[in-house]
């Protein structure tokens, strides 16, 4: 499960060829849906136009860390 919020940068982990995106596409989460169980991902070209917004859930991706993980934090398994 992904613990996204607002912001975060996310990949997919899934296809999702109706909408032309690919597992490992990057985004980032624009709003927080049905109490953070389904997050709206806007996908953008390099420079900065959106090409695709979709709601998807948590288990539909996954957030990218730019900074080491602390100690505490338990790593989450993926399954697809």
């Amino acid at each position: 499960m992904s613990n996204a919020k607002l912001l975060d940068v996310v990949a997919l982990t899934v296809d999702l060829p109706q909408y032309n995106l690919w597992r490992g596409q990057v985004g980032t989460v624009v709003e927080t849906l049905a109490n953070g169980t389904a997050f709206e991902v806007e996908f953008s070209d390099r420079d900065g136009r959106t090409y695709e917004s979709v709601g998807l859930r948590p288990e539909q991706i996954m957030v990218l860390r730019f900074e080491p993980a602390s100690p505490e934090t338990t790593p989450e398994a993926v399954t697809v």
